[in-house]
């Protein structure tokens, strides 16, 4: 059985930040049993994808999948910080019952504090149950610092470290938890995420390899529609889809760990949202669409709600690059300069508005290129995102028309990561 402890003189998952350091012998260790919070059988899913229009790509499913629930120590942002993230093992069952090996999974970006993957309703957490448990891996999933059970006081947001280690510490997690829930794992495991999760998996994977290579077995790592590219996105003049909820929660996360982004909130930010901003996202019981018709943030197209939100000489300084601290930031969590040893899948499409594949996955690939980096394939599933739902099998060209909204509006969140994910399990396959 597995044994649970904790280090410091309080028990309350709530007092861990407070414990006094970090302690590394202390990371991936349980806080709570691991719960069980239900079973998907293999009918159920099949039910599901084959409404949906998954199947296509999941395949029909080969096992049952166990639901867990993970709460686990982490560190946080900070030297000498230790605190606790929660997230989801999800365990193939029923048929399945060799070895499994393991996909850590890092999810994308959530504006809700209170969304965890330790759910059956959600979809990420069901993309990630068809797409990889119904066919024989383990899943883990982190939620992240930050969000649900953690009690960190801030989601560090694509801040490469401490994402890298909240994800290796969620893999130790579930290692801790496998007997406890049934679960037999091979020892290989797969880094894969989508969006924020891309940049957050790649991260893992190179610090996997680095630091930890006695102790991972890491055979693949699948990183999907990631901003690799933290930098390079602070010169491009155009504002992504997206942007009033992602930019503030990347300059409001730096600022808490580098303390040099801005002076004060008004410097970076216009009335009224400077006023509150530091402390709105993650937020409580807001969700995207209710952050901007509360007027918590602002709507419009891209290029409005970036002018509305944002003071322009803050802006203009990061493009201008050198020594602009915010750019500077960006430097140092670019994922450019790495050199995989296990075999790496980038995956995107050409029209994503929100994570432009031009600007992080083309600079990535040509990155690996020049340095003779030879075990990296890049993939493009605009086509078959064009022909499964642009209008007439083609991106929709009028960008006042109801049909180029719902299509761009969709494109990132909805059509383009099944696709990636049915890449990321074809690589999976080959090296499980």
């Amino acid at each position: 059985m597995t044994m649970f402890r904790l280090s410091c003189v309080a028990a309350a998952a709530a007092l861990l930040v407070a414990c006094g350091g970090s302690d590394d012998s202390v990371r991936g260790e349980l806080i709570d049993p691991p719960a069980v919070v239900a079973t998907l059988t293999a009918a159920q899913i099949d039910a599901t994808t084959a409404a949906s229009g998954l199947q296509a790509l999941s395949g029909k499913a080969k096992c049952d999948v166990k639901v867990v629930a993970l709460n686990y120590r982490t560190p946080g942002a900070k030297e000498g910080e230790m605190s606790n993230a929660s997230g989801v093992m999800l365990v193939p069952g029923g048929m399945c019952s060799s070895a499994a090996p393991l996909v850590a999974n890092a999810r994308g970006t959530e504006v809700l504090k209170t969304r965890t993957l330790a759910n059956p309703q959600d979809g990420e957490t069901f993309l990630l149950a068809a797409m990889y448990a119904a066919q024989g891996y383990a899943v883990v999933a982190t939620d992240y610092l930050g969000y649900a059970k953690s009690t960190y006081a801030f989601h560090p947001y694509l801040h490469a470290d401490s994402q890298a280690t909240t994800i290796i510490d969620s893999v130790r997690a579930a290692r801790n938890a496998a007997d406890a829930v049934g679960a037999k794992l091979s020892g290989k495991v797969m880094f894969t995420g989508y969006s924020q999760g891309g940049h957050a998996s790649m991260a893992a994977h190179r610090a996997a390899e680095r630091d930890h290579a006695g102790e991972f077995n890491v055979v693949a790592g699948a990183h999907l529609a990631g901003p690799y590219n933290m930098s390079g996105s602070f010169q491009v003049p155009s504002a992504v889809a997206g942007v009033q909820f992602f930019v503030p929660m990347i300059v409001t996360s730096w600022q808490k760990i580098y303390g040099n982004i801005y002076g004060s909130p008004s410097e970076a930010f216009k009335a009224p949202y400077a006023s509150y901003i530091e402390n709105l996202l993650p937020n409580p019981t807001l969700t995207y669409t209710t952050l901007v018709t509360s007027g918590n943030l602002p709507g419009g197209t891209p290029d409005q709600a970036r002018d509305a939100l944002f003071q322009p000489a803050f802006l203009t300084g990061a493009q201008q690059g050198g020594n602009n601290p915010l750019y500077q930031a960006g430097k140092k969590n670019d994922l450019l300069g790495w050199t995989p040893k296990a075999r790496v899948l980038l995956c995107g499409g050409a029209g994503d508005p929100t994570v432009p594949p031009a600007v992080h996955q083309v600079v990535m690939k040509a990155d690996f290129d020049k340095r003779g980096v030879t075990n990296v394939t890049s993939v493009d599933v605009d086509a078959a995102i064009q022909a499964t739902y642009g209008p007439d099998g083609k991106a929709p060209t009028d960008p006042t028309s109801a049909a180029f909204a719902t299509y761009y509006g969709n494109y990132h969140g909805r059509y383009e990561p099944p696709l990636c994910h049915a890449q990321a399990r074809g690589l999976f396959d080959t090296v499980k």
